[in-house]
């Protein structure tokens, strides 16, 4: 079997995009597929488009590059669409729009949520077949090995990390828990560290603070900690607290976006009207939900099986997915306008 990842992978910290890409090809290359990141070879099986955002670092080829492919040099090839962002997380516009448009060529569609398939649905987007494959965080690197479970004694420890600056990535929430730091009520009690990139203008007071790290560091770093914290706003799925709660870490966690599905059952979840509330819970609970870390389910081995075995049945069902494809040359046509209009 041959697959192309449609990535750039990027060294040290990144996003959880590139993590995906850096666990699965490692995936398939250890059971003997053929892993390549361009469309060079005529003769793939599966294309994954993975950024169709053509100026993003991590974008090896998007669905203009696709489309003539499939249609002129290699029609067998099948197409998965991994989508795992959305206008919503960042405030931003036209992403959706984008990643909609990018989706004419796909053959099949993965979100890497619930609440992200349905943000779509909502919005219009038909896909020919989908998946909800969910996102995973590597065990050997990211475990409980070290991890000391808070005694009761001393000051109960929070972490977080983020590798992107948006303030929507819990920034709100984050500089109020740096406030109430500073109160008797907490200073005693409570730590917090944030691990990562800041908002252009942003200082921590009573937290401490480490720039971006990434691998055995990073896990590390979390793992000096007792309870991971993600106040993250519309998050399509995020790797950050699946790599918090790997290294057996209760969670509390925002109730937004797919922060739920990924974090129900192993810690609490806050609103900003209750967070203050949810806070004293954590303390409260803190060795019930310590007690279940080690049944947390999504490690990267799971999610690129889930991965593996949708190329498997995918393959197996070629000729009636070929069969469905409604690309047309009219369609290349029309995607090769938009592009060269950017």
């Amino acid at each position: 079997m041959k697959i192309s990842i449609g990535m750039n992978l990027q060294p040290g910290a990144w996003g959880g995009g590139n993590q995906f890409g850096i666990s699965f090809a490692k995936y398939l290359k250890d059971r003997g597929v053929e892993v390549s990141f361009d469309l060079k070879d005529p003769g793939l099986d599966v294309v994954f488009l993975t950024e169709p955002r053509a100026n993003l670092a991590t974008s090896a080829y998007t669905d203009a590059e696709i489309l003539p492919y499939t249609l002129f040099e290699n029609r067998r090839a099948v197409v998965i669409h991994r989508i795992n962002e959305c206008d919503e997380r960042k405030g931003t516009t036209g992403v959706n729009q984008r990643i909609m448009k990018a989706n004419q060529c796909a053959d099949h569609t993965v979100f890497i949520s619930a609440w992200l398939r349905d943000l779509y649905f909502g919005q219009g987007l038909r896909p020919a077949s989908f998946d909800v494959l969910p996102n995973g965080a590597n065990a050997e690197i990211f475990n409980s090995d070290g991890y000391e479970k808070w005694t009761g004694a001393g000051r109960l420890k929070f972490v977080t990390h983020h590798w992107g600056a948006n303030f929507l990535k819990g920034f709100d929430i984050y500089e109020r828990l740096d406030k109430m730091l500073g109160e008797p009520e907490w200073h005693n009690r409570l730590e917090f560290t944030f691990i990562g990139n800041l908002p252009q203008g942003f200082e921590f007071v009573n937290s401490h603070y480490l720039p971006s790290q990434s691998g055995s560091q990073l896990a590390d770093s979390i793992r000096k900690n007792h309870v991971y914290l993600t106040a993250s706003q519309n998050e399509p799925a995020g790797m950050h607290h699946i790599e918090g709660a790997m290294c057996g870490l209760p969670l509390l966690y925002r109730e937004s976006g797919a922060l739920p599905e990924y974090c129900r059952g192993f810690g609490v979840s806050f609103t900003e009207q209750n967070f203050d509330q949810k806070l004293q819970e954590t303390i409260d609970t803190y060795h019930h939900w310590a007690e279940k870390m080690s049944e947390y389910p999504y490690t990267s081995d799971y999610m690129c099986e889930q991965y593996y075995q949708l190329c498997l049945r995918l393959l197996d069902h070629r000729s009636e997915i070929l069969a469905r494809r409604k690309w047309s040359r009219q369609l290349f046509w029309a995607t090769k306008t938009l592009f060269s209009k950017r």
